[in-house]
């Protein structure tokens, strides 16, 4: 049970960084359909640009951090700027490839100026173990799980709570009808790239401590972000918050009562059962067409 319990508060951690990027590609999917395979390199991106501002520029934690995520988002807003708008009445598949191609843009230019090493940034706040019971967790792992809560309440705040949120959830919804009533829909899909390559940079940036970065990193923390949204039906809810937190657990708990070299897999072999199985995610509603 003291296992059980250690794994279980790891994965935890591990689940809310997969939350934060699932709901990263939920929103981009909600707003143009499309499946954003680049949000993985926003992920890098917010670490390798903290290790930037931290280690080359000397910057202090407390500015290092905005900088990084104004850097990525940034990124965010020319990747859809120079790639998606120009090509915006391509069908799915294609805007789909043009994800693909600019993640290994992206992560070609991350391997230029940094190089192929791992890089190292310091804990937000030591790396003295906390005891909960009979599990230890990390200061790394509460600021991992604080953050996240802060962002999602904001992200829900936004979308119910002010005008800009309703206008892309209607976007969402029905761009044409959006569109007829005065939103202006291109602009709204410019802020979900924003939103989300924001979103995906602070989950990297907290996660970088625990795990370092390199060019690298955001390839597999982008698929189990993917993983967690597939779960969460591709909401930008709580439905994918959980998908996230779920797809953690189990993973810890694969890793540390099964073997650690199923770490990876296990999040594939829930992707593929919960596409043959439930395609619409957990938490989502069959869609039905009346024709």
């Amino acid at each position: 049970m003291e296992q059980i319990l250690q794994y279980s508060l790891s994965g935890l951690a591990t689940g809310a960084i997969y939350a934060l990027i699932g709901i990263g590609f939920s929103i981009i999917y909600n707003a143009t359909g499309i499946i954003n395979f680049a949000q993985g390199e926003f992920v890098m991106l917010g670490g390798i640009l903290t290790f930037f501002f931290l280690d080359i520029l000397q910057f202090p934690l407390w500015g290092a951090v905005p900088m990084a995520v104004a850097g990525a988002t940034l990124c965010g807003l020319l990747f859809e700027r120079l790639a998606i708008r120009p090509l915006a009445k391509a069908s799915p598949i294609n805007l789909v490839i043009i994800t693909i191609g600019g993640s290994i843009l992206i992560r070609g230019l991350a391997m230029l100026i940094w190089g192929k090493d791992t890089h190292s940034v310091p804990s937000f706040s030591g790396d003295d173990p906390i005891s909960i019971g009979s599990a230890t967790l990390l200061p790394q792992h509460l600021w991992i799980m604080g953050i996240t809560v802060v962002v999602i309440c904001l992200n829900k705040y936004f979308f119910y709570h002010t005008i800009s949120g309703k206008a892309m959830r209607a976007c969402a919804y029905n761009p044409r009808a959006a569109g007829l009533v005065g939103i202006d829909v291109r602009r709204m899909v410019l802020l979900s790239f924003v939103i989300s390559s924001a979103m995906g940079s602070m989950a990297g940036i907290i996660i970088a401590p625990l795990t370092m970065t390199a060019y690298d990193v955001g390839v597999m923390l982008g698929l189990k972000g993917f993983c967690a949204a597939i779960i969460g039906g591709m909401s930008t809810g709580m439905s994918v918050v959980v998908g996230g937190l779920l797809l953690g657990v189990l993973e810890s708990l694969g890793a540390g009562m099964i073997s650690s070299g199923y770490k990876d897999a296990i999040a594939f072999i829930i992707l593929l059962l919960i596409l043959f199985i439930r395609p619409q995610g957990l938490f989502g509603k069959a869609e039905t067409e009346r024709v």
